[in-house]
């Protein structure tokens, strides 16, 4: 008898001693004792022939026998050659009945190669000897691995050593002994591993076949993306991820091919723990640079724990895309809702926001913790803007931090806004805003914080107080717009500082805010363009005020508009930033024309989709100002898109209109003015000598021209 004893020889080399027992017996042919022969073998007993070592020799010779084969046949020969391929010291203590059968099962291989496993126990029950068969093109390292955890995790032992045999054939071998405890003998169905084993030795493009199969999806459409991304993904992806969940990356990765925006998903995988969830984000041709994508996470209400970044390249095409998956905690200050019930507008939100179409701030947060969609919160945020242009004494974090903290109110105030401004929703809107109404002061009282209490109260309040909304109006393709208009009733908002306008239209974009104000029903008076982000409608309120005084003899009230750019372009110089400048005025005054009256005749049109709490006032007038002196023409062909009442003549100026300007028309009005205060003290300008002095810049409208 041959085996192997647990203990590594010292020298020549580091491997398990060579144990040989030669039994004695006595003329009665009894065990009378056992020679026990302690060593190693020859490095000769590996490289001969079988056939130069008589033990070995006499096994094949009985194996040949036993099997059958005519001597010179084919399958003779291909016997022997296992016989003689066969790991050496496993021909050495393998019995002659499992060597046949495992030999003829091996020759059976060569027909219809797949992945086959061998068991030998070892008599003494301390390890078992697994001999692995592998197609050639499917082995590799990795593969190895995973088959020595999936054999350690069945056979509940430690695998101490392997040997790899790659030759001409077409399969690749592995050895493993697995050591096992000698007291527990392993229990183990060799069907199952082996299943095991072929399942871990899949290639990925066939695995990923079935799991498409399984989605039941059509065979044409399995081999077409079997072709273009059997092969796509590189081993990371493999490693990390099953061809089932590889699915669901599918659509998004041709929805990232074919378009030019991001594609994402929200999912929970195995490895998240509480409070926990992914995120995957797909872009083409490039990674995305994780500066940008971070704030927008963090800004969601979620804390980066870490990412994985995959290149993906689908099979006949130059283009790439990447998918960059987050491992993402919810910070402590959001409530984290069912996955479900947030994904498509956590999705849909996180598209829009990094494709700037909607703001990257801190209410964001309430797409998780209050399941808001993207554009419902871009009402909230018009009125926190709003206030931060009012002056409002709490700075705009806080208020953002403020509606954040109450999530609950945030969607009251937002079912107010609806029940008070929703076409579809008006025959109940009476009823349905007191109720809500009484639900928002009932919660409020839950509000700790004097602060947070008084910036919840303000909103409220400035719902009370919009008039009008085009946030109900739809593009051609039903989508929403990217900019959203309120009109506010001025005398019922506290908040304001005196003096309160009749109404004003407040215009909110991620590329353009804008506000425009007008003393009464019948007013008139420029935009300008505005490099006061901060405060352009303190700005604006001075200009009304001053062109109510300077009108005061031409119009019985003044107007005045304001705009911002907020994202002017970095590059291209000044045709860039003028082409910007002119979009941003563009949506501004769509803005105002969206929630505007119109006229046919003496009939008022009202505008589509919006609930009208004012009653008929179509009078909108603009001019040009500091900033916008070229920009009538535009004005007057956005007025004719809208089939405006006034045509061409909604702005003042322009190619089919006057250059107010070059004319002096503000000054000589204002002149008027001068000359009446100089009547009233009996002085003649015409015949009589004044003095005059003057601070300003002879380049400007009403200053230069009036000196002149």
């Amino acid at each position: 008898n041959i085996s192997k004893v647990n203990r590594l020889s010292t020298v020549h080399r580091r491997v398990p001693l060579d144990a040989v027992a030669v039994k004695q017996y006595n003329d009665k042919g009894e065990v009378i004792g056992e020679c026990l022969f302690v060593g190693l073998f020859t490095s000769v007993t590996y490289s001969r022939s079988i056939q130069d070592v008589p033990f070995l020799r006499w096994k094949a010779d009985m194996v040949m026998h036993k099997s059958g084969f005519e001597k010179g046949s084919h399958d003779y020969k291909a016997l022997r050659h296992i016989l003689e391929k066969y790991p050496r010291d496993e021909l050495f203590q393998i019995e002659i009945e499992t060597l046949l059968e495992t030999t003829l099962s091996i020759l059976r291989l060569q027909e219809r190669q797949r992945i086959a496993l061998y068991l030998r126990h070892d008599p003494f029950g301390r390890f078992v000897s697994c001999l692995v068969y592998v197609p050639r093109e499917r082995y590799d390292t990795h593969l190895r691995v995973k088959m020595q955890d999936i054999l350690e995790e069945e056979l509940k032992g430690t695998s101490t050593n392997f040997y790899t045999s790659l030759d001409d054939s077409p399969l690749a071998r592995v050895l493993y002994t697995v050591q096992i405890d000698q007291t527990k003998k392993p229990k183990c169905n060799v069907a199952k591993i082996e299943a095991r084993l072929q399942e871990a030795g899949r290639i990925w493009s066939e695995r990923l076949e079935e799991a498409l199969v399984n989605m039941n999806e059509s065979e044409s459409k399995i081999a077409k993306l079997v072709h273009k991304y059997g092969h796509a993904f590189p081993a990371g992806y493999r490693e990390h991820y099953e061809p089932k969940q590889a699915v669901f990356d599918l659509p998004k990765l041709e929805e990232s091919l074919n378009s030019d925006c991001i594609a994402t998903d929200l999912y929970h995988s195995k490895d998240c723990k509480d409070g926990q969830m992914r995120v995957k984000i797909y872009h083409r041709d490039t990674p995305i640079p994780l500066s940008n994508i971070l704030p927008i996470l963090e800004h969601m209400g979620l804390e980066v724990i870490s990412e994985l970044p995959f290149k993906i390249k689908p099979n006949g095409g130059k283009k790439i895309v990447w998918i960059h998956d987050f491992l993402t905690q919810a910070n402590k200050k959001t409530s984290l809702k069912n996955i479900d019930d947030i994904k498509e507008n956590f999705e849909d939100a996180l598209i829009r926001i990094w494709h700037q179409h909607a703001n990257n701030d801190r209410l964001n947060r309430l797409v998780i913790g209050a399941d808001l969609t993207w554009n419902e919160i871009t009402i909230l945020r018009c009125y926190l803007r709003f206030l931060r242009q009012a002056k409002y004494p709490l700075s705009l974090k806080f208020t953002e931090t403020s509606l954040t903290n109450h999530p609950k109110i945030s969607r009251l105030l937002l079912d107010m806004f609806f029940a008070l401004h929703d076409p579809s929703k008006q025959k109940d809107s009476i009823a349905d805003s007191k109720d809500i109404a009484a639900k928002i002061e009932a919660e409020m009282e839950k509000v700790a914080s004097l602060d947070e209490d008084r910036v919840l109260r303000s909103v409220f309040s400035l719902i009370e107080a919009t008039m009008r909304t085009n946030y109900f109006q739809m593009e051609k393709d039903g989508s929403h717009k990217t900019y959203l208009s309120m009109k506010f009733d001025s005398g019922k908002i506290k908040d304001l500082p005196a003096p309160r306008p009749y109404r004003e239209i407040f215009v909110l974009s991620p590329r353009v805010e804008g506000v425009h104000l007008r003393g009464d029903v019948i007013a008139r008076g420029g935009l300008r363009w505005s490099d006061r982000h901060e405060d352009f409608r303190t700005e604006v309120l001075g200009l009304m005020k001053a062109q109510q005084v300077k009108n005061s003899l031409i119009v019985p009230m003044g107007a005045k508009g304001g705009f911002v750019v907020k994202r002017p372009p970095t590059s291209g110089g000044r045709e860039a930033f003028l082409a910007e400048g002119i979009e941003c005025y563009k949506t501004f005054l769509r803005g105002l024309l969206d929630i505007t009256d119109n006229r046919k005749g003496t009939k008022i049109i009202p505008p589509q989709d919006v609930v009208r709490r004012d009653g008929d006032d179509p009078y909108l007038v603009v001019a040009a100002d500091k900033g916008t002196a070229t920009f009538s023409d535009i004005a007057n062909s956005l007025s004719l898109e809208y089939s405006h009442w006034l045509g061409d003549a909604f702005a003042s100026g322009g190619s089919a209109g006057y250059d107010h300007k070059a004319m002096g028309i503000t000054a000589r009005g204002a002149w008027e003015s001068v000359k009446r205060h100089f009547r009233e003290l009996s002085h003649d300008t015409q015949s009589q000598d004044f003095e005059v002095i003057g601070v300003g810049d002879m380049g400007g409208d009403v200053f230069g021209n009036g000196m002149l």
